[in-house]
């Protein structure tokens, strides 16, 4: 078979009808069966398959109860601020997902890439494509939101020749990925995989986040970039050039469905994407790119950018003890059937103001996110499929949730009494 040379995707199945599914696209492929082995949301084996990425597990709290990040974030041989010296343009933040992609193409050290591009019908729309020229990846910067099957295209793209293959995909998809991995080495040929990670830990369908724009532009049509930054604000750009920041406060969350995030993305225990090589995301960053450089592949991933990259060690500030104490207890009214409390307008700015100066920042703000996770997994499953507690949480996450007293709860799958109404 001829391989292809510009970017594209195949013709592929329906996804066939899934509880806990986000289209991650095992589901598309020739092997469908393959879902109850290799699924994030059925029986997540992180010890055995971080052993099989990284040589190790990630390390978990010892008998004193201590901690390091690698409970948090997953293994990791270092974790940097970074940015392009010159920013792509186009591109989310400077760029480097898919510059390193770029170098990988150029260098010949892989033959395809993997990745998303927006679809010829709506920008915001991922779809996966398989790139083999270096200057194609330019149409894969930039963000998109939705759901798209990037594991249907790894067999096909093995099946056109590529034999060495890079990956760009969030937790759901490399998870699936990593678990077929050995039977695609041994059954399609497949030589080399590198993948490059980012953190994901909230997404919607396409069709929903235009609701979402709707609220936050009147003019939804022409925004043509989102980014939930670290220092509290999201920032929207508009095709004139405009730049607006909106204070997370000000954002109209509460009005938002109770189903606008999938029960999937609500128990989502892999925020960073302990499974991909490196690890490229902002939550830690603080103003820029934040890397987490799992193994010896992923730190020539880096290297290949030695040249273009600045990096510098991350930062930490603040504590996030309270924020993620808050946000459990709006979840559990949430999983109960109870309204938000809602903070009085007058107050908004107030704390919007405060907490980019005082709250948890940088790696304590990545931390804060993850815990907020986990925490949401545990009251979540337990509200509304308990018996997936047992198969879904693994122990990371247990030790995650414990100074939130949650860990007896995600350990017996005992479900939780709803909260009383709020008396105000």
């Amino acid at each position: 078979m001829t391989p292809a040379r510009e970017p594209w995707t195949p013709a592929l199945p329906d996804a066939p009808p899934r509880h806990f599914c986000t289209d991650c696209g095992l589901s598309r492929t020739q092997d469908p069966k393959r879902c109850g082995q290799a699924c994030q949301f059925i029986a997540p084996d992180y010890p055995r398959l971080e052993q099989q990425v990284h040589g190790r597990a990630r390390r978990l709290p010892g008998a004193d109860g201590a901690a390091d990040d690698e409970l948090f974030f997953g293994p990791h041989q270092q974790m940097l601020q970074a940015r392009l010296k010159t920013p792509l343009v186009g591109a989310q933040w400077t760029g480097i997902t898919t510059r390193i992609a770029e170098r990988l193409l150029a260098r010949g050290e892989v033959d395809a890439v993997i990745a998303m591009a927006p679809h010829p019908d709506d920008p915001w729309r991922p779809l996966p494509v398989v790139v083999t020229r270096a200057e194609d990846m330019a149409r894969c910067r930039g963000m998109r939101m939705g759901y798209a099957p990037l594991v249907a295209l790894v067999e096909p793209a093995l099946a056109q020749g590529h034999k060495r293959l890079a990956v760009i995909g969030i937790p759901c998809q490399i998870y699936a990925l990593r678990a077929i991995q050995p039977q695609l080495e041994r059954e399609h040929g497949l030589k080399e995989l590198l993948v490059i990670g980012t953190p994901c830990s909230d997404n919607t369908t396409t069709e929903r986040f235009h609701e979402f724009l709707t609220l936050v532009s009147p003019k939804p049509q022409d925004v043509t970039y989102l980014e939930f930054r670290a220092d509290y604000h999201v920032e929207i750009r508009m095709k004139g050039g405009e730049v607006r920041t909106i204070p997370f406060l000000q954002l109209p969350l509460s009005t938002l469905p109770p189903d606008f995030f999938p029960m999937t993305c609500r128990t989502c225990v892999d925020y960073t994407n302990a499974l991909s090589d490196i690890t490229v995301g902002y939550m830690g960053g603080r103003g820029e790119q934040w890397l987490l450089v799992r193994n010896s592949r992923g730190q020539a991933l880096l290297d290949s950018l030695s040249d273009e990259v600045i990096t510098h060690a991350p930062s930490s500030a603040g504590q996030r003890a309270g924020a993620v104490k808050g946000f459990l207890k709006n979840v559990e009214r949430a999983a109960g059937g109870l309204p938000l409390r809602r903070m009085p307008d007058w107050l908004r700015p107030i704390v919007g103001w405060l907490m980019p100066r005082v709250g948890p920042r940088g790696l304590e703000f990545a931390r804060a996110r993850v815990e907020m996770k986990a925490v949401e997994t545990v009251v979540h499953l337990e509200r509304e499929s308990p018996a997936r507690l047992k198969s879904m949480v693994p122990e990371h996450v247990v030790h995650l949730v414990r100074p939130y007293g949650l860990a007896a709860r995600a350990q017996a799958g005992q479900v939780a009494a709803p909260a009383p109404p709020d008396p105000t």
